[in-house]
């Protein structure tokens, strides 16, 4: 790029170079930055600099940008070209070959030197039979002219008729002033003038609620004075006429009950739950979990208060309590029903409990549960140097010693392994490789996930059907598979921080509610935002969840209240899933600041189990 095509460092535009000759600086940059003056050299440092350089005579020095610039040979032909008086381009031939555009061969004249024909001189007989037909036609009356309107001689001042020419369909006309009463004429009678004590109460009143005029009365009209408001009056109606012009504008009719979407009626939609059916009580601190067992005759429930419990569902007897001194955070049911064991987490510890609901004893549950020594697998791939296995001698399971506090555990469908997510905000040493664990319970190993999480985890979930594994972070959901280990889609929720998340059973939809109070139906198939985003909570939705078998899906939020929607998602690919909202559950009370903190559905039912932060587990049935 040449130095004509680079555009200008100095902005000042054309302020003289006067105004900065006591400034340090020249002008600006576009950054608006001050351009520092360069040092001169004196004559006699410029004359040596001058004769030691070969090249000082294509040297100049430009005053805008205070920078030498240095000719190159074309600029110093162009400029020897043009003190020479010639053009500045050598291809340009100033005495180029006439070229005349007119072609003359064979043309004396350029214009028709014959005389005008006769026929411009005698009067037309097409015209003239032309016009004695029309002459015809008016006296006959065929034709007729349209009458000269005839404008009226005086204006009506007080007419209501208006001229609408001139104006659109659209256009209003001004309303009349009123016309002048008895009370305005300069004799009025003896009622209509008011009294002394009525003017004094005039001036009391505001000055918008005072009369405009007062009735007065004169022996004769040539006694009366000038209207003191008759300037201000008539400015007023000039700026009525025309600072609010009046216009008729249409309205479209439209049907508000049109505007909303066709869903099918509630009734049509049953069952889903809209009913406490039954209060379980019996925990002294927030429940910050709750699972049902396969069967659904069982529910789990882990609290802050440090006790594990298992209730019947359908009587709410409590038949278990476990005493582990530490507030828990997730307890989940193992999948398979031959194997009625529980995974508890509670500070850095997962607890592998035996629930003892089995009809017969079953070896297998204490061969499973049973830790001999300490296992210590190889380095590819696992994380044996992060967590322990042991056994826990208190109650009858093993215990998982991890690094950082976990948060959540999720069995995967064939009951064999069951992930650990460790949100910290800052993993030490570890990286964010190891803030997710997957452990295979009959081994007793533990591995953590081959890629690197690009953000902090907060839970996570197997698919239902297939070996695909779900990460949420704060603002985004991964999805992995596991067997091919590699990462298969990134689902951008587009939320503050995403706080749950869950799969429908299906396996091609998710849902993910996030801390703002927004749900976010997500179709796999389709794309990676959000199909639906549903602003139900006015405060953080805690947790969602999807029925095994009904069309239902539900939301817990910090508002105390549960969300039931019915979500169909049809075979058909070109059909989009129905989302309708059903039922709003009230029930729980807030406790410093927390409301429902869980919420799981009956895997055989329609019924819905909420855990609040005021101690309760509720069922509401249908």
């Amino acid at each position: 790029m040449s130095v004509s095509q680079v555009g200008p460092r100095n902005t000042i535009g054309d302020v003289p170079l006067e105004w900065y000759k006591d400034e340090e600086h020249i002008g600006y940059d576009v950054a608006g930055k001050k351009i520092k003056k360069k040092e001169r050299l004196d004559k006699l440092d410029s004359f040596l600099a001058r004769t030691d350089d070969a090249n000082s005579w294509r040297k100049i020095i430009d005053d805008i940008e205070d920078e030498e610039v240095e000719l190159t040979k074309e600029e110093t032909k162009l400029i020897r070209r043009m003190l020479k008086g010639k053009a500045p381009h050598a291809d340009f031939d100033p005495h180029a070959p006439y070229v005349d555009w007119f072609a003359w061969d064979g043309a004396k004249h350029p214009l028709s030197n014959a005389p005008e024909p006769k026929r411009r001189f005698i009067p037309s007989k097409w015209e003239a039979k032309k016009v004695v037909k029309y002459i015809r036609a008016i006296r006959k009356g065929l034709i007729k002219f349209d009458k000269p309107k005839e404008e009226p001689r005086f204006y009506n001042l007080w007419g209501d008729e208006h001229d609408k020419s001139g104006h659109g369909l659209s256009y209003i006309p001004a309303p009349k002033p009123k016309l002048p009463g008895h009370d305005e004429s300069y004799n009025p009678s003896l009622e209509y003038i008011p009294t002394q004590e009525e003017i004094s109460a005039y001036q009391l009143m505001f000055e918008e609620d005072q009369p405009k005029f007062i009735p007065k009365r004169f022996a004769s009209l040539r006694s009366v004075p000038a209207y003191e408001k008759s300037v201000r009056e008539s400015f007023d109606r000039c700026l009525d006429l025309y600072l609010c012009p009046r216009a008729r504008k249409k309205r479209i009719n439209i049907d508000p009950e049109s505007l909303k979407p066709k869903l099918p009626s509630r009734k049509d939609l049953k069952p889903y739950p809209t009913t406490c059916y039954l209060e379980y009580k019996g925990h002294k601190g927030p429940v910050a979990s709750i699972c049902t067992d396969p069967s659904g005759q069982h529910i789990a429930s882990g609290s802050h208060d440090g006790t594990v419990r298992i209730w019947e569902v359908e009587t709410g007897r409590c038949i278990k309590i476990w005493e582990l001194g530490e507030p828990v955070q997730h307890v989940a049911w193992n999948p398979l029903p031959e194997l009625p064991i529980l995974a508890v987490s509670m500070g850095q510890d997962v607890l592998v409990l035996n629930t003892g609901l089995e009809k017969e004893e079953n070896k297998k549950i204490e061969d499973l549960l049973r830790v001999e020594t300490l296992s210590v697998p190889d380095e590819s791939g696992c994380a044996g140097s992060s967590v322990s296995w042991s056994q826990y001698d208190k109650y009858e399971g093993i215990r998982i010693k991890h690094f950082k506090t976990v948060s959540s555990v999720e069995w995967h469908r064939k009951g064999d392994y069951f992930s650990s997510v460790m949100p910290a905000d800052i993993l030490l040493f570890f990286g964010s490789y190891f803030s997710v664990l997957i452990h295979l319970l009959s081994k007793k190993i533990t591995q953590r996930l081959p890629y690197k999480l690009h953000g902090l985890p907060v839970c996570s979930t197997f698919h239902p059907t297939r070996s695909i594994f779900f990460v949420a972070t704060k603002k985004n959901v991964r999805v992995y598979d596991l067997l091919k280990k590699k990462s298969m889609k990134k689902l951008e929720a587009g939320v503050r921080e995403i706080s749950s998340i869950s799969i429908h059973p299906g396996g091609d939809n998710v849902i993910v509610g996030s801390k703002d109070g927004k749900l976010c139906w997500f179709d796999m198939d389709l794309s990676s935002k959000p199909y639906k985003i549903l602003n139900s909570h006015p405060k953080d939705i805690t947790n969602v969840a999807f029925h095994r078998s009904y069309p239902l899906f539900a939301s817990s939020s910090d508002d105390c209240t549960a969300y039931v929607f019915h979500g169909m998602v049809y075979s058909d690919l070109n059909q989009n899933p129905l989302i309708v909202p059903l039922e709003i559950l009230h029930g729980h009370t807030s406790v410093n600041g927390r409301g429902v903190l869980d919420c799981k559905f009956h895997p055989r039912q329609p019924w819905l189990f909420t855990a609040g932060a005021d101690s309760v587990i509720k069922l509401f049935c249908h």
